[in-house]
């Protein structure tokens, strides 16, 4: 009987084990592959060459169809896009040179508008129960550091810029103390205003087409001139008079001051009907003042700082961030170096706040003035105000000390140029870098223009350059300033020991010449103390500078202190016949022994 074949199937007992089949030796050839079996006991049916190719082809029509939707897609969003960043705004309304009132210009820009109007915190809080807390409280040594000023009546803290303009009419400073038309360059949008009066100085006609129709810098900054050191009242009442590019509407974004401030006073004096019954706007810092109304361009406006930068330039103060400055330097100096013609985007984008975050000089006996000619340090513009003279030929100063009588200089509040000594400015880092970081919103990258500390956005303010946790981040800020601030305690006590020195002195019989040098050394230490006090910052924007700033004031406090002292009291006695030991250069073994090997 014929063997069965090996590939033929073989009934056989469920447990039996299943015959090896073993290849012939010498056949060359590789042993057969067992098939699994199926349940029915048959080979699974094999498929076909060609319906494999056919799924291929499908899989890949499928897949080239699918990166084909996918590409176009990206393709259309790109262009839609790039579209966007072309025309990145519709305008819905025209603005130009006398629309000062921010809300036609949020029509067309809806999203800056919104940042601007939440400075105010989300709801304006209006009313002497919603104003801020009072620095004199606080830091009661302020009060002594401004005796015969008027921040010593009320000093507070700031608040966003949606209230710069009420609360400068609500402050004691200005409802009991006269104060300069000069006060209003940094408060209100004043470029109608500055143009209006530039041109009528000028001989020129006016009419609201031709104040409409362009900027007109040497009659704005002519405009600035004629007003600086009028009565704040009466520049206050001619703002209210001026157009704003919304005739008819007279409810402003934000609320006006009451007349007079909370009791109805100017200069300590009740206010006149005209002054009651003042019509029209006046706005706080408004879009017009950063922003050409053409073209969104950011631009400088102040005539304060066009004119500073400009002595700045010309001078020889080391300017080693700003390089549109070094650069003209380096050119034919044939015309003024003007920001809004030679700036980089970068540092326009801090020169549109040195607009106002600065220090200056606005009182009533002269016109405002940026104290840049010898360059950015405290000790520069202390060096320009040591030089400076009134226009009739008397020394600067800024008041008399109300206790000493020294004529001592006030510093404003100096950001911008603290900043400059600072690592972020060395770094190429600007003001708006920071306070208003920029965001998305939709297809466009624009500035958060809810002007505000970096410590409330972190993520978009502080993150995109240092890749650390925010926790780190709070922890690195808080060391600067509680750093700076305890400093800044203590040269206000040592300013107050000072002052108690030099008032004992005056009382022993000193008299104003034995005091000049104490004076001297007394406007050192204040200026300094008031240098950092003054900045909004509490040391962050250049902590070193801050430290060494404040250093210098204790010192000069306590040197003041000194020769107060000695001015009071007895003649100090001989040290002659004192034992000394003489100078060798170590500490003599006898009175702190060493062992000897």
């Amino acid at each position: 009987m014929t063997p069965p074949s090996h590939d033929t199937e073989q009934p056989a007992h469920p447990h039996a084990e299943a015959p090896r089949i073993r290849p012939s030796i010498g056949s060359g050839r590789r042993p057969a592959r067992r098939q699994p079996l199926l349940a029915s006991g048959r080979h699974r049916a094999r498929r076909s060459p060609q319906a494999g190719r056919a799924l291929v082809l499908g899989l890949v029509f499928v897949g080239a169809a699918v990166a084909t939707l996918i590409v176009t897609y990206v393709l259309i969003t790109m262009f839609t896009h790039k579209q966007d960043a072309r025309q990145p705004f519709v305008r819905v309304v025209e603005v130009d040179e006398l629309t000062t009132d921010p809300e036609p210009w949020g029509k067309n820009w809806p999203h800056q508008f919104a940042g601007w109007k939440s400075t105010s915190g989300g709801e304006f809080y209006g009313g002497s129960s919603a104003m801020p807390q009072s620095k004199l409280e606080t830091h009661p040594w302020l009060k002594r550091l401004y005796a015969g000023y008027a921040f010593s009546i009320d000093y507070r803290e700031a608040r966003g810029h949606a209230y710069m303009l009420y609360d400068q009419g609500v402050t004691e400073r200005v409802t009991q103390k006269p104060q300069a038309g000069a006060c209003l360059h940094c408060h209100a949008s004043m470029n109608v205003l500055y143009r209006r009066v530039g041109l009528e100085a000028m001989g020129e006609e006016i009419t609201d087409e031709k104040l409409a129709a362009e900027f007109n810098q040497p009659a704005v900054i002519r405009g600035f001139k004629e007003l600086s050191q009028e009565p704040y009242q009466e520049v206050l009442a001619m703002l209210y008079a001026t157009p704003d590019g919304t005739p008819g509407e007279n409810e402003p974004v934000f609320p006006q001051a009451p007349p007079g401030g909370y009791t109805g006073e100017y200069a300590g004096e009740a206010i006149s009907e005209e002054h009651a019954q003042m019509l029209g706007e006046a706005h706080p810092v408004s879009c017009i003042d950063c922003h050409d109304p053409e073209t969104m361009q950011i631009r400088v406006t102040r005539p304060g700082f066009l004119l500073g930068v400009a002595e700045l330039a010309a001078g020889e103060g080391a300017v080693p961030h700003l390089p549109s400055i070094q650069q003209w330097r380096q050119g034919s100096r044939s015309e003024p170096y003007d920001p809004n013609e030679l700036a980089t985007p970068q540092e326009m984008r801090s020169f549109v706040c040195g607009q106002c975050h600065v220090e200056y000089y606005c009182a009533n006996r002269d016109t405002l003035t940026f104290p840049w000619g010898k360059g950015l340090s405290a000790d520069d513009a202390e060096a320009y105000w040591e030089e400076a003279t009134f226009p009739d030929g008397t020394g600067f100063y800024d008041y008399q000390h109300g206790e000493t009588g020294a004529e001592v200089f006030k510093v404003q509040h100096p950001e911008f140029e603290l900043w400059s000594q600072g690592i972020h400015a060395r770094s190429g880092v600007s003001c708006a870098d920071c306070h208003m970081p920029y965001e998305r919103k939709g297809a466009m990258k624009v500035s958060n223009h809810n002007v505000r500390s970096p410590m409330e956005n972190i993520n978009s303010a502080c993150q995109t350059c240092h890749n650390v946790p925010e926790a780190e981040l709070r922890a690195r800020v808080g060391a600067i300033q509680s750093r700076t601030m305890a400093l800044t305690e203590r040269a206000g006590e040592a300013m107050t020991a000072m002052l108690d020195a030099i008032m004992e002195a005056k009382a022993g019989g000193a008299g104003e010449a034995e005091l000049d040098e104490v004076f001297e050394l007394q406007r050192k230490a204040m200026w300094r103390l008031d240098y950092i006090s003054s900045e909004n910052s509490k040391g962050f924007h250049a902590d070193q500078e801050s430290a060494r700033l404040l250093a210098e004031s204790i010192d000069y406090s306590r040197q003041a202190q000194a020769a107060a002292l000695r001015l009071r009291a007895p003649a100090a006695p001989s040290t002659e016949a004192l034992p000394t030991e003489p100078v060798q250069g170590v500490t003599p073994t006898e009175q702190a022994p060493v062992r000897s090997e």
